[in-house]
């Protein structure tokens, strides 16, 4: 924990004591650079145009990658559990095994990733595999086969949410990562809401064609759209600032590299190499505020575990399947909307805890009123409330990166410890709502409860240490007269 009582200050100069030349430079140069203040900003937001435009396939990218994970619980509903003969708590176990794999592999991968600097080839490829396995998923007949598929499937989809954090934090300063993160989980949130829309339909028109049951046409047709989807991406996905080349002028390189300098305090390329990845691992390992968030998010995961149940949920209104997986729409088209604003207006303000309290405050309220009456309208109105707690989850992600800004490898190595530690409570979220809670699920709302209010209480202590960071930032840098340095969003 001596780590994390030096001051910010003293732990940039140790860093920029490590950095080469060049890095240096990057860090004390000047706008003359790029031909005076006003040039760099025409430069800039060209930079960031170009940037937006192909950093976007990172969305399409996330809406296949949530329905690849979540088309077993549209398939519930038109034969999955009955051909594959499934009894008991085997739904669940085939739920939550793809998180098992999907645990084990996202540190590792994020560290392959920064190693080797080309997330527009090795990103698209683990998203080759895992459509081949979710189609394979199809062909399954059952109970071991539907489990297998399921463990490679987490396996090979642990390389892409991380990596996408990583990633795009290696471009963005921290004015403008709340945004971004926001635009890419909003696939996770429009995924929801295309997914039953895509799957009401392939359900309802593909029964029998060639001799095969709708689930398993499912499998098959959203397998084949991330396979295609991920040979557009090898085109599309830039590279890191340092590797990206193809696209880019040696002007907008450096450019790139100089924004993330002056963001972080200390130059970020020259950081990624100077003592190696082990030491990047071991440092976030040992950092407490690691597994402080990391437990955070395990609690807001599990009270997150309506996701996966949602169509089940939606089915407790007492309509047919269509219609349940048409109602399943609306309330993550809301979510989405509400994601947006929210990241946009915790940029603007640059704070974090109240645009992730906020949003949970009314998913807890969601959860009340699913839990305290059967009335129609009132439970999908809970629904919504409960969709749009996903806003503070989008936050949190960003937190997470402000958290964490240097060195860049310690950052990949937090994101995925975070990240994969977190889905633990998607493993026990897959056991909060066994069918025989239903079809109230009041027990299941509980937990969700529990773990809500858990989040919100730890965030707020994270908060306040950041915040006592900072002020001691402040008294030193008053003490020795510098000028004020970095600080921590709160």
């Amino acid at each position: 924990m001596e780590h994390s009582t030096k001051s910010i200050r003293e732990k940039a100069v140790e860093d920029v004591e490590t950095l080469g030349a060049s890095a240096r430079n990057q860090l004390t140069g000047t706008d003359e650079d790029f031909g005076g203040t006003e040039a760099r900003l025409k430069l800039e937001k060209k930079l960031l145009r170009k940037l937006d435009m192909r950093m976007s396939i990172l969305i399409v990218i996330y809406i296949l990658n949530y329905i690849d994970r979540n088309n077993a619980s549209a398939a519930r509903l038109r034969g999955f559990e009955a051909d594959l003969k499934l009894e008991g708590t085997q739904f669940a176990t085939i739920l939550s095994i793809l998180y098992v794999g999907y645990i084990l592999m996202q540190i590792p991968s994020n560290m392959l990733l920064n190693y080797i600097g080309k997330p527009s080839l090795y990103l698209p490829t683990c998203m080759m595999i895992w459509g081949m396995i979710s189609c394979l998923t199809g062909v399954t007949t059952n109970f071991v086969g539907a489990l297998l598929t399921r463990f490679f499937l987490g396996f090979v989809e642990a390389a892409f949410f991380p990596g996408a954090l990583f990633l795009i934090s290696k471009w963005y300063t921290r004015k403008e990562l709340g945004l971004r993160t926001a635009l890419l989980s909003c696939g996770s949130l429009i995924s929801n809401a295309f997914g039953s829309l895509i799957a009401s339909g392939i359900l309802d028109g593909m029964q029998g064609k060639l001799g095969h049951s709708a689930w398993r046409w499912l499998f098959y047709i959203e397998g084949a759209l991330t396979i295609f989807a991920a040979f557009c991406a090898i085109f599309i996905l830039p590279d890191f600032p340092s590797t990206s080349w193809r696209w880019l002028s040696p002007e907008e390189v450096l450019l790139a590299e100089r924004r993330m300098a002056e963001d972080a305090g200390v130059g970020d390329e020259g950081e990624t190499e100077s003592r190696g990845q082990l030491h990047s691992l071991i440092s976030a390992v040992t950092d407490w505020k690691v597994w402080w968030l990391a437990l955070a998010l395990t609690s807001m995961v599990i009270f997150l575990s309506f996701n996966a149940y949602f169509p089940t949920l939606a089915a407790t209104l007492g309509y047919n399947r269509t219609v349940t997986l048409l109602l399943c729409a609306p309330p993550w088209v809301f979510a989405t909307i509400v994601a947006f604003v929210v990241c946009k207006h915790s940029d603007i303000a640059q704070d974090r805890f109240w645009h992730i309290a906020g949003p949970l405050t009314f998913g807890l309220v969601g959860c009340i009123i699913a839990i305290s009456t059967t009335h129609i309208a009132a439970r999908y109105v809970s629904l919504f409330l409960m969709a749009q707690s996903y806003a503070g989850f989008i936050v949190f992600l960003t937190w997470i990166s402000n958290s964490f800004p240097r060195p860049p490898s310690k950052r990949a190595v937090a994101l995925a410890l975070i990240n994969a530690f977190s889905q633990l409570g998607n493993v026990a979220g897959s056991y909060v709502w066994p069918s025989t809670w239903g079809p109230s699920y009041r027990n299941s709302y509980a937990i969700c409860i529990a773990t809500n209010g858990l989040t919100i209480v730890m965030c707020f202590i994270f908060k306040k240490h950041l915040e006592a960071l900072n002020r001691r930032e402040e008294v030193k840098e008053n003490e020795d007269g510098l000028p004020q340095g970095f600080r921590y969003t709160s």
